[in-house]
Parts: structure tokens; sequence; C-alpha cells
């Protein structure tokens, strides 16, 4: 009648109502971006539409470290490779892009403004 669950098996998504941007910056471009500055985001679905938002928040780490299987280069030679910083995005309610027209996965462009 029913189904058995496995050991690690997902059940349930927890998924947040708000919508948000992950834009993933060289570790050389956010020293001087903070939560709260203004962020021009050109969607690629939506061309001549502009969505404005703001910085929510930076990530403790990179993408890289917090992944299930982080790469170990242990191949005794020493090669610099720029890591990249997620940064959360939290979209500001417009007429010309509405943010619920946002959807998982679609290619974006976000410009942050520092100054």
């Amino acid at each position: 009648d029913g189904q058995l669950v496995a050991v690690g098996q997902p059940l349930v998504e927890i998924v947040p109502s708000a919508t948000y941007v992950v834009a993933n910056f060289k570790e050389t471009q956010i020293g001087s971006m903070r939560a709260g500055q203004p962020v021009k985001i050109d969607v690629d679905a939506f061309p001549g539409r502009d969505l404005h938002g703001k910085v929510d928040s930076l990530s403790a780490g990179t993408g890289a470290s917090f992944s299930l299987l982080p790469p170990d280069n242990a191949t005794g030679n020493f090669t610099k490779v720029v890591q990249r910083i997620p940064v959360r995005i939290r979209p500001v309610a417009s007429i010309d892009c509405p943010g619920r027209e946002l959807r998982p996965g679609m290619s974006v462009v976000a410009t942050i403004t520092t100054k």
C-alpha cells in the first residue's frame, strides 16, 4: 500500500517563500561589497527590463568549501585559483519586472554599486 523510506532518502524539501538571486563573484571583487548595497540585475529572459535589488548577504565561504566533495588538489604543485563567493541578492519589486517572474537556474548579470 505504501512506500518504504531508505536511509538518506529525501522526504521533504523546505523552500523559502522569498525570491532571491545568488550571484557568484570572484573573491577579488567582494572586498568592498556590503549587505544593503543596491544591485542592478539584468535577466537574460527579460531583455531591456531592469530588475533592482539589494545585497542580502555574502556567504561565509566559497562554493567549493561547502560542496559535498570539496576539491583536494594534492599534486605537489601550487596553483592559485581565484575562488567564487556566493552573494545573495534580494530583488526589490518593480513595475517592469516583478521578482516573482524569476525561476531557478535563470541566467542573470548582477551589477553591485559599491560606492
